[in-house]
């Protein structure tokens, strides 16, 4: 099978492309080489692999793309929060545009394929939430008033009280809460208006919750929590843990969200609509904070700030991709962050290829 990539130097999309060369796929890479990820060309680039330098948002090198390509996964993303609103124009033009733009060329190539999505938790905003008076409950936006005050737990919406939450499923209401949660939903959106008027096409969009394993970026604004931990005790800093560290998410090693992916791409019968990538464990922001803390560092900082685009608690349940996708999750919470905790970050091996086009973000 012949595979494109798209953000395929990245530290998902390169851990796939290795997985897919080991199973004896070809591999065709787009990437842009952001900087806000790279800081040059990276190391672990894959010899067995082609690479093409540019960006998904320029419409002239897809056509030689797509030659001869039995399947897209598209990875290519600007991820994280970011630093704050003013960062809306290059998360959906990198994004959402981005995905257009593809898809329109995939459009005018006339393919027909599987197309693997990196989704995401974050489509979903708070997590699934019971109410011992009310049962199943959808509270609202968290407060900046009751964030200020340390209140951090979301109450009931119908009576005020403590709610308990579960596992999500992938059925349950999709309520995304801050610009990047927006565009995934948007993405998943439009890759399925392209499926529907496709025959043959399947689209296999995959939720991944926290990510995280050897070389991830570094500490970037744009870098995610486990990075940015891993990075302060690296430099022999405490890392700031924000809220109370109550807040609970699902982690899953960078090479299980790969095998997900070839299994999308490989399986012999597509697996269409949507799947949560996740260990099925949840563990709290400080459980993480303190797998990652080297021996006689001290612990972890909790210092109460918060971010209004942040949810309290989301983990998703994982039996819909074991039974339809046949994932499960293999790297466990304390294997996985005891490798993390000295594993290498992303390093470069060079400067920047030439590119012909830079977009501006």
């Amino acid at each position: 099978m012949k595979v494109l990539i798209t953000g395929g130097a990245g530290f998902i999309g390169g851990t796939i492309a290795g997985q897919l060369l080991a199973g004896g796929h070809e591999v065709v890479v787009l990437d842009d080489l952001d900087p806000a990820a790279h800081a040059g060309l990276p190391e672990g680039l894959h010899a067995a692999a082609r690479y093409v330098w540019g960006d998904v948002r320029d419409p002239e090198p897809w056509p030689d793309l797509l030659r001869g390509v039995d399947a897209v996964c598209h990875q290519a993303a600007k991820v994280g929060l970011g630093v704050n609103f003013a960062d809306v124009v290059a998360y959906t033009s990198r994004n959402d545009l981005g995905t257009a733009v593809m898809l329109q060329a995939l459009h005018h190539h006339g393919f027909h394929g599987r197309l693997v999505l990196a989704s995401s938790m974050v489509v979903y905003g708070e997590g699934r939430y019971r109410c011992a008076h009310h049962g199943l409950v959808r509270p609202g936006p968290r407060r900046e008033a009751d964030l200020v005050a340390g209140r951090y737990e979301p109450p009931c919406p119908a009576c005020g009280d403590a709610l308990v939450a579960e596992a999500v499923p992938e059925h349950h209401w999709l309520d995304p809460r801050n610009v990047y949660a927006t565009g995934k939903l948007a993405q998943e959106g439009l890759c399925a208006a392209y499926a529907r008027e496709h025959p043959g096409c399947s689209v296999t969009a995959l939720r991944y919750h926290n990510v995280y394993g050897p070389g991830m970026p570094r500490d970037t604004p744009y870098a995610g929590v486990a990075s940015l931990f891993r990075s302060a005790y690296e430099r022999g800093e405490t890392p700031s843990v924000f809220e109370d560290g109550g807040q609970t998410r699902d982690f899953v090693h960078v090479a299980d969200i790969a095998r997900a992916n070839v299994l999308a791409l490989t399986k012999p019968e597509p697996a269409e609509g949507a799947f949560n990538v996740c260990s099925g464990t949840p563990h709290t922001i400080l459980d993480m904070a303190a797998a990652l803390r080297p021996v006689g560092a001290p612990d972890p900082q909790v210092v109460g700030r918060y971010r209004l685009g942040d949810v309290r608690h989301v983990f998703a349940d994982p039996s819909h991709a074991a039974e339809l996708l046949g994932f499960r999750a293999q790297v466990s919470f304390a294997d996985g962050m005891r490798e993390f905790s000295t594993a290498p970050l992303r390093a470069a091996a060079g400067p920047f290829p030439a590119f012909e086009r830079r977009w501006p973000d």
